[in-house]
């Protein structure tokens, strides 16, 4: 993987390194920099291709300095493209990256196939980019004398003069689970979203989507048996692409469909990944252990399980917590980073893991029942009803959806959406009026209301691909993974899959009213029937329990005090009924959040 690093602008040179220093963990193979009068452009390696001396970065090619985090997937077919117009003098992908720009120039992103972000500096023009569909993070700031780029927060975080909360970030992820592009926690720190590219000339700045999920074609496969020849067809290319690497690979192995596919294609194409499994002292319901063993006896693959228990899992939550930078509400993360903990002792740097599956394929039992409950927008006669619901406040999420459909309001807001609008008015101190997170998602609407496509099913996919899936979870998987210094890959993710999927007629994703009908239909070539047919767990965890039981919960009361960013009675109300177990992961929020404002700004 690696981490990226750049100042244009007067720096000091002391400062800039022990910025550096902090993204480490993200690429301990090796350290490169460029340092020259106004400028200092850097990388530290993770070495995944072409281990040698001649594959370190940044890399140079006359006037052009590049510095790139990600895989290119691709990059034996463009090299042989390529090598007619280039001399190569590596096996590298970084250098396919300098003779595709050399060639194609800014368009060289749209023949990439991979994850990536990429500073590129041709003289003194400089451009980021960040890949499709957001597998790798990049962040900015742009002060009067300097820019500065960098993988991580805390690679900028020490170049702000002060410290201080972005608001939006905070309104957007109690929406949303994290902070929307290009908001972070920090004000002054940006992000770029998925697809986005950024250009600097020395003074400004600007910023332009060079890729869209919705530009794929609109329903130009209409059969059933078509649609799943071009998904398999694009599952196992991608599988082939990423079953790439000079180091060892391995794989996450959950009780569900998606991590099991992954494997059994695996091994099909040659390459039998050792796979892994979280168990939790005490607590079977949880449990997937033993899922997880039947499916790898099944596959004749090797797996490896690793138990946590209460005091593994607090013990890790402030080294999260420090990985992640900034609150991102998600409570897989500690679990994850365990795993990965025992994963990088076994002497893996490469692990592939089933993020996309659910959002393509329609994983989740709520997209169904968003789907029918969209249909009550058309009664004729719902006045009795609107008003109704205005009358009747429910802190469940169902009052919230009919209100929105009897309002004429967009009822869907990604999977990940947790305080609604009315709940945050209770919560927090200042007035938010109902429809206001709409503006962090309007940008994506208008631009799905512009497209060819018009199911609702599609902008299910579409919004939660590009915040509930980039900013969520492959934020988590991003920062737990390279906090031990081991690649991600997820091979549902690869936009040509993806793609190939927005192309077919949606009412064969849903019509059976089955939860991934069509992968499933796949997966039964390569998986049994007892796979295939388990009820979804999800990567759940016993941290309310956890929490509660330790006393930490309490942090967010105490943080309450010194803030008065929440109602007191309110707030006392969501942790009460958090122990209970309704709105667990509303509470976690709040914990994650008060950890992050102690830390940052009390």
């Amino acid at each position: 993987m690696c981490a990226i690093f750049g100042i244009l602008g007067p720096f000091d040179p002391q400062q800039a390194r022990q910025a550096l220093s902090t993204m480490a963990h993200r690429g301990p193979d090796y350290c490169g920099i460029v340092e020259q009068e106004r400028l200092f452009f850097a990388h530290n390696r993770l070495s995944i291709i072409d281990l040698r001396a001649s594959a370190h970065q940044p890399m140079r090619h006359n006037e052009v300095l590049l510095s790139f985090n990600g895989e290119i997937y691709n990059h034996r077919a463009l090299r042989q493209e390529l090598s007619a117009d280039f001399i190569f003098a590596s096996d590298s992908d970084t250098e396919v990256l300098l003779a595709a720009y050399k060639k194609w120039g800014l368009a060289f992103v749209d023949r990439l196939v991979g994850m990536f972000a990429i500073a590129l500096l041709d003289g003194e023009e400089l451009y980021l980019f960040r890949d499709r569909l957001g597998k790798k993070p990049l962040f900015y700031l742009h002060n009067r004398e300097q820019f500065i780029f960098a993988s991580e927060i805390k690679g900028l975080a020490p170049f702000l003069a002060k410290k201080e909360m972005n608001k939006d970030a905070l309104i957007s992820y109690l929406g949303y689970l994290a902070p929307t592009p290009p908001h972070t926690f920090f004000k002054g720190i940006h992000k770029l979203e998925a697809g986005e590219m950024l250009h600097f000339d020395g003074r400004k700045i600007g910023k332009r989507p060079y890729y869209s999920l919705l530009d794929a074609p609109s329903s130009i496969i209409v059969t059933e048996k078509e649609a799943l020849a071009v998904i398999e067809e694009r599952l196992l290319e991608s599988m082939r692409l990423r079953l790439n690497a000079d180091v060892p690979m391995a794989s996450l192995l959950s009780g569900g469909i998606d991590s099991a596919l992954i494997a059994a294609i695996a091994k099909e194409q040659g390459n039998p990944l050792h796979t892994f499994t979280l168990g939790y002292a005490e607590y079977r319901n949880y449990d997937e252990r033993s899922n997880a063993c039947f499916t790898a006896e099944a596959l004749g693959v090797r797996n490896s399980a690793i138990e946590i228990t209460q005091d593994d899992f607090i013990g890790a939550s402030e080294k999260v917590f420090a990985a992640m930078d900034e609150p991102l509400n998600d409570p897989a993360a500690i679990p994850l980073y365990l795993l990965f903990e025992g994963i990088k002792k076994e002497g893996y740097k490469v692990v592939f893991s089933g993020e996309g599956s659910d959002e393509l394929f329609l994983g989740y039992r709520q997209y169904f029942e968003y789907l029918d409950i969209e249909k009550a927008a058309t009664l004729q006669h719902k006045n009795w009803l609107k008003k109704y619901f205005r009358a009747n406040f429910s802190m469940n999420r169902e009052w919230e959806w009919y209100k929105r459909v009897f309002d004429d309001q967009l009822l869907f807001r990604t999977s990940g959406e947790k305080f609604t609008d009315l709940q945050k008015n209770m919560l927090l101190r200042q007035n938010i009026k109902d429809g206001d997170g709409l503006r962090f998602l309007e940008p994506y609407r208008k631009m799905f209301e512009a497209s060819g496509h018009s199911d609702p099913s599609l902008w299910y996919s579409y919004i939660d691909l590009k915040l509930f899936q980039a900013e969520h979870f492959l934020a988590k998987l991003d920062r737990v993974s390279m906090a031990h210094s081991i690649e991600s890959r997820t091979p549902f993710l690869d936009h040509n899959l993806a793609e190939s999927v927005f192309s077919i007629a949606p009412q064969l994703r849903y019509r059976d009213g089955v939860t991934k009908a069509l992968l499933k239909k796949i997966a039964a070539k390569y998986l049994p029937d007892e796979v295939i047919g388990r009820k979804k767990k999800g990567f759940s965890n016993p941290y309310m329990e956890w929490l509660a039981a330790s006393g930490k919960i309490d942090l967010i009361e105490e943080v309450n005090e010194q803030t008065g960013l929440f109602n007191r009675d309110v707030l006392k109300e969501y942790i009460e009924r958090g122990v209970r177990g309704r709105f667990k992961q509303h509470v976690w929020g709040l914990y994650v959040l008060s950890y992050w404002l102690k830390e940052n700004l009390l």
